[in-house]
């Protein structure tokens, strides 16, 4: 849910690349309601919003930006502005099923692992490689590696197909 949220809602998807990733990568304890609404003022600064938003919508926005992570299991839960950052990692189902999707809907293999969706779990290149490799040996795919280029073989023919057999395991 957390991609499809940051798909429709690319502002969250920024956010959690640009500030959750970072501040948990660099060892921050906790992410604020204001941190996010730094982020927000940046973006509509910066022009990425199609006009000036209003105080009511920024302080709106932020407050979102940090309920999306507690809801996702980023940051703590309840509503405070201040929310301690939480330990947070893609599980093998996920991991699979974002491969898979994500082939499905045209992008090849090496393509794959650059993905700006993996770093929604803060998975670089190597990472995503690195969870590609545990799938295989899982047997949901085959994949052959050499330096930078990556080779995939697909064992189910659909998304369908695989939630079969996640769901089985």
């Amino acid at each position: 849910m957390l991609v499809l949220t940051s798909r429709a809602n690319p502002i969250l998807g920024n956010f959690v690349r640009r500030v959750y990733w970072a501040r948990y990568a660099g060892g921050y304890t906790e992410i604020t309601n204001e941190d996010a609404r730094a982020f927000v003022e940046r973006a509509i600064d910066d022009g990425k919003t199609g006009k000036r938003w209003s105080e009511t919508t920024v302080r709106r926005v932020s407050a979102y930006l940090t309920g999306c992570c507690a809801d996702y299991g980023m940051l703590e839960r309840g509503s405070r502005s201040t929310r301690r950052i939480l330990p947070f990692r893609i599980s093998p189902i996920v991991a699979a099923y974002l491969a898979y999707e994500l082939h499905f809907s045209g992008v090849g293999d090496n393509a794959l692992l650059n993905h700006e969706d993996w770093q929604l779990f803060g998975l670089t290149r190597e990472d995503v490689l690195e969870e590609i490799k545990r799938l295989s040996r899982k047997g949901l795919l085959i994949v052959q590696a050499a330096g930078e280029v990556i080779r995939i073989s697909w064992k189910h023919p659909d998304l369908e197909a695989l939630c079969d057999v996640l769901t089985q395991s």
